[in-house]
C-alpha cells in the first residue's frame, strides 16, 4: 500500500497541470496512467506541434450545460498565464491565424514542460498503471491498480473522454462519477469530420483533398468562417470540425461557398464582360473546377452561357451557392474526434475547486467534464485552467 495526499488518475494535460500545482503546495502526489507515455493526446495534437492555447480564449468559446461554469477557472488561470509558463521554459512557438499558438518544434516540448514542473514539485508519475477500482475510505480513497494499491486523501479524476480509443481512451472517469452518484450527461464525438450518405459520397469522392474557404452554419444558427476539406469519406477541415459540435443526427448544414463574393453581382458583371462564356467555365474561375463539373453533371447549375441566364435562374443559382445544403450521414466518431461532447454534469462540481458536491475530496477535471472548447487551442486552455484550479485545493 502506497499512501499519498493526492492521486491524479490520468497523465494528460489537465492531470499533469493539476499534479504539479498540488505538489508545489507541499502535497505528496502520484499520477496514475495506463499508457506507456504521458500526454499521449498532447503528442499527436496540432499535427504533432500542439496548438497549446489560444490568445482569444474566453468563456464564449466553450459548450457546457452551464455556460457560466468555466468563467471562474478561465479567469484565475488565463492563456497569458500559460504563455508565461512556456516562456519561462524557453519554448519556441509561433502564432497562426485566429489566435492559435503552436510549438515550433514538437508537441513533446509541451509534455516535457509539464513533466519538468511535476519533477520540480516532487510528483511521482506512474505509467503502465491501470486503475481497476476506487473505494471510499474513512480518511479518503483507496485506488487499486494492476500494480499495487494506493490510499489518498484527495482523488482527482482526469481520465479524459472517449476520443481516440487507440490511445487508450476508456470510460473509467464516467464510471467513477456514477459510482459516487454524480450525473453523467450523454456523450458524443465532437470536433470530428462528417461522413456522407452514399449518393453524396459517390458524387463528391473525386474531390478528396480539395479545400474551399466557406461559412458553415448549423440548424441552431451557429456559424464558422474557415475552410472545408473534401475527403474520401465526406467533409472535414476546420469549419466542419467546428460545426460538428453543434450538429445533431438528421440535421443539415448550410455552407456559403463564396463568403467573400456576391454571386448575383458577379453574374451581372460577367453578363457585361464575358456574356458568351459558358456558365460552367465562368464559375470554375471562382470555385474548384472539379466541384463545378460535379454540380454541372448533376444539373445543379444550368447548362448555358452567362448571357442566357434568366433572372429566376440567377436568383436560384446564387441561393444554391451561398446556401449549399448537405445532410451528413453521421460523423467519423470517437476514432478521429478531437474531443468528447458531454460528460460529467458541471452542476455536480464546484466551479471554484472542481470538487464533487456529493463526495468530499473527489475532483473531476478536463475532458471528462461537460465542457467542450472550440477548435484552436481552447480545449488545452481549459485543461490548464481547470488543472490549475483543482491543484490549489486538492
Amino acid at each position: 500500500m502506497t499512501q499519498v495526499d493526492v492521486i491524479v488518475i490520468g497523465a494528460g494535460a489537465a492531470g499533469l497541470m493539476c499534479a504539479a500545482q498540488a505538489g508545489y503546495r507541499g502535497r505528496s502526489v502520484a499520477v496514475l496512467d495506463m499508457g506507456k507515455k504521458p500526454g499521449r493526446k498532447i503528442l499527436i495534437s496540432g499535427g504533432g506541434r500542439c496548438n497549446f492555447t489560444n490568445e482569444n480564449a474566453s468563456p464564449e468559446n466553450y459548450l457546457c450545460g452551464n455556460p457560466h461554469f468555466v468563467k471562474s477557472c478561465l479567469s484565475r488561470y488565463t492563456q497569458h498565464d500559460f504563455i508565461e509558463l512556456v516562456d519561462r521554459h524557453g519554448l519556441a512557438y509561433h502564432h497562426k491565424t485566429l489566435g492559435q499558438l503552436f510549438c515550433d518544434n514538437s508537441a513533446q516540448d509541451i509534455v516535457d514542460i509539464l513533466l519538468t514542473e511535476c519533477e520540480w514539485a516532487g510528483v511521482n508519475v506512474a505509467l503502465r498503471n491501470e486503475v481497476l477500482s476506487v473505494e471510499k475510505t474513512a480518511t479518503g480513497y483507496l485506488v487499486i491498480t494492476e500494480q499495487q494499491s494506493y490510499s489518498c486523501e484527495s482523488l482527482v479524476v482526469a481520465a479524459g473522454g472517449l476520443t481516440m480509443p487507440k490511445l487508450g481512451a476508456t470510460p473509467i472517469g464516467y464510471k467513477i462519477a456514477e459510482q459516487f452518484g454524480l450525473k453523467v450527461l450523454p456523450t458524443m464525438a465532437a470536433l470530428v469530420p462528417f461522413t456522407l450518405h452514399q449518393h453524396d459520397k459517390d458524387r463528391f469522392e473525386g474531390l478528396s483533398g480539395i479545400s474551399v474557404p466557406c461559412i458553415v452554419s448549423s440548424e441552431d444558427g451557429t456559424s464558422f468562417k474557415e475552410n472545408i476539406l473534401f475527403t474520401h469519406r465526406g467533409l472535414s477541415g476546420p469549419a466542419i470540425l467546428q460545426i460538428s459540435s453543434f450538429w445533431r443526427a438528421g440535421q443539415a448544414v448550410t455552407i456559403n461557398l463564396l463568403p467573400e463574393l456576391d454571386l448575383t453581382e458577379q453574374l451581372a458583371t460577367w453578363r457585361e464582360t464575358q456574356a458568351q462564356k459558358s456558365l460552367k467555365n465562368s464559375l470554375a474561375t471562382i470555385l474548384p473546377k472539379r466541384f463545378i463539373e460535379i454540380l454541372h453533371e448533376s444539373k445543379a447549375i444550368p447548362d448555358c452561357n452567362v448571357n442566357q441566364l434568366t433572372h429566376s435562374q440567377i436568383d436560384e443559382l446564387a441561393n444554391y451557392i451561398h446556401n449549399w445544403q448537405i445532410k451528413p450521414n453521421g460523423t467519423e466518431g470517437y476514432r478521429t474526434a478531437e474531443v468528447t461532447l458531454g460528460g460529467i454534469d458541471t452542476d455536480e462540481l464546484s466551479s471554484k475547486t472542481f470538487e464533487a458536491k456529493k463526495a468530499q475530496g473527489l475532483y473531476f477535471i478536463g475532458e471528462v467534464t461537460d465542457v467542450t472548447g472550440w477548435l484552436g487551442g481552447y480545449n488545452f486552455q481549459y485543461a490548464w485552467s481547470c488543472g490549475f484550479a483543482a491543484g490549489q485545493y486538492c
